[in-house]
């Protein structure tokens, strides 16, 4: 009888032991693999808040890339030109030029470049604009945009056209071919965003 017993002690001893040794390793396979996935988890976490740092970053140099922009772009005419500060020989060699004395966002815009004859002439074919046409205008990371609503030719000495107005307007005045005495001018007011819908 104690025989038996001992015997049952023993299988249920190792019967136990085994159970204990099988929980152990489930034990220990998982938490490896919890470990594992919360290492992941956390790499992936620090890699999404560099991503986003990095895109944040880039976003922010963008934008202050944007606060430095100034430029005209006419879709049909295929133009997009800088733009700088006054109206002397040197600036519309390389640039069109913005008449000081007009604003640069709200209010009436008055901006001046060459049609021929020069090193650039960005407003060769402004001749091409007709009323509806779209004219953009970015000053410092804000794009307006304007549709032509006047072509007319003025005389050289008419600055009644960069006068200040209570819309938003774009003035753009170049040379008349042949014509010394005389200047075409192209006016746009602000397109209104209900307008698109």
């Amino acid at each position: 009888m104690f025989r038996y017993s001992s015997i049952y002690i023993n299988v249920l001893s190792l019967f136990i032991s085994l159970v204990i040794f099988v929980v152990s390793q489930l034990f220990f396979s998982n938490y490896e693999t919890f470990t594992h996935k919360s290492s992941l988890k956390a790499g992936f976490e620090v890699e999404n808040t560099l991503q986003e740092t990095n895109e944040k970053e880039v976003i922010q140099e963008k934008s202050e890339e944007e606060k430095n922009m100034w430029y005209l772009e006419i879709p049909k005419i295929n133009l997009r030109a800088d733009i700088k500060e006054g109206t002397t020989k040197e600036i519309m060699e390389n640039y069109i030029g913005h008449f000081e004395e007009t604003k640069k966002n709200k209010g009436n815009v008055g901006l001046a470049a060459h049609n021929r004859g020069y090193k650039n002439n960005y407003f060769a074919r402004l001749k091409e604009l007709k009323e509806g046409d779209s004219i953009f205008y970015n000053y410092q990371g804000d794009t307006k945009e304007y549709l032509v609503t006047k072509h007319i030719i003025i005389k050289d000495t008419d600055w009644s056209y960069l006068e200040d107005t209570d819309e938003n307007t774009i003035t753009l005045i170049t040379c008349v071919e042949n014509e010394p005495e005389y200047r075409r001018c192209i006016q746009g007011e602000e397109k209104i965003k209900n307008e698109e819908e």
